[in-house]
């Protein structure tokens, strides 16, 4: 019974550990929208102020990458690369995302968030 004891306070010395490790993981996920046809320019002006803003002066924000289908221009996938989730917190909050959110919302028809799980976390992108 001691020997369970112990471990157990073990295991509990170890748990601000574990919480600080998993707050400093990056948060990695692609967000797939689509977009009406008739509002693609005007979103896309809104994305691109979105993200130039982001990356520049967000040091949590280390990439936000926006592609469209080549066949599908409406299809809009964004690689997200946040360097915690706190510093992705802190970006949903900012003036210029809620800019874009506020702005986009009746643009969008369609939005889907995927978490992913880096398979390469060491990786840099250049």
């Amino acid at each position: 019974m001691k020997v369970l004891k112990i471990l157990s306070l073990v295991m509990l010395s170890q748990l601000p550990f574990q919480v600080a490790a998993q707050e400093n993981v990056q948060l990695v996920r692609l967000a797939k929208l689509v977009i009406d046809s008739a509002q693609l320019d005007a979103y896309n002006t809104f994305l691109k102020e979105e993200i130039e803003v982001s990356v520049r002066v967000e040091p949590g924000v280390l990439t936000l990458y926006a592609v469209a289908e080549k066949n599908r221009p409406t299809h809009i996938t964004i690689l997200e690369i946040y360097a915690s989730k706190a510093a992705y917190e802190a970006h949903i909050k900012t003036p210029h995302f809620l800019k874009y959110k506020n702005g986009t919302q009746a643009m969008v028809k369609a939005l889907e968030l995927i978490e992913t799980t880096p398979l390469i976390p060491d990786m840099k992108i250049k």
